[in-house]
């Protein structure tokens, strides 16, 4: 029984002394919107959030067509869970993506606008993600949209 006992100690300290440091709460959230600017080979390039990645999946996947990104901006924002929303003019969608290992994994693409947004912008409204194109104004999570947010 004693030996019993003393095994339990053993993998009690030894499991508290494995556990992961974690800081919380952490808010993620960039204050305002990232306007990028696309160069010649489809990457965009953030020096303020050290961010930097290729874009012509995205126009793929959103255009069907991976040099639609001649002359054009996407629209960034991080949320306050650090979660991307991305968008664009004539995008029917915000892209929602995750950081992991080196790359932006596609978390949620939310369709707003059956014909594509005109003039794009996103606010921080924690806990949300605001998109205003013109008069409307939708709040998302990387769920989706909030239709009980106002």
């Amino acid at each position: 029984m004693k030996l019993i006992k003393i095994v339990l100690f053993f993998l009690l300290i030894v499991t508290v002394a494995c556990s992961t440091l974690t800081l919380k709460p952490t808010d993620f959230a960039w204050p305002v919107e990232s306007v990028l600017k696309i160069n010649d080979d489809g990457k965009v390039v953030e020096d303020r959030y050290a961010i930097e990645f290729d874009t012509r999946g995205i126009f793929y996947e959103e255009l069907q067509d991976s040099s639609a990104f001649v002359n054009k901006e996407l629209r960034m924002l991080r949320d306050m869970n650090g979660y991307y929303f991305i968008t664009s003019e004539k995008f029917k969608n915000v892209y929602v993506f995750k950081a992991d290992e080196g790359a932006l994994v596609l978390e949620n693409k939310i369709l707003v606008s059956e014909t594509g947004v005109e003039n794009p912008a996103l606010n921080q409204r924690k806990p949300f993600v605001e998109l205003i194109d013109g008069t409307t104004s939708l709040y998302l999570t990387k769920e989706g949209i909030d239709r009980t947010a106002k």
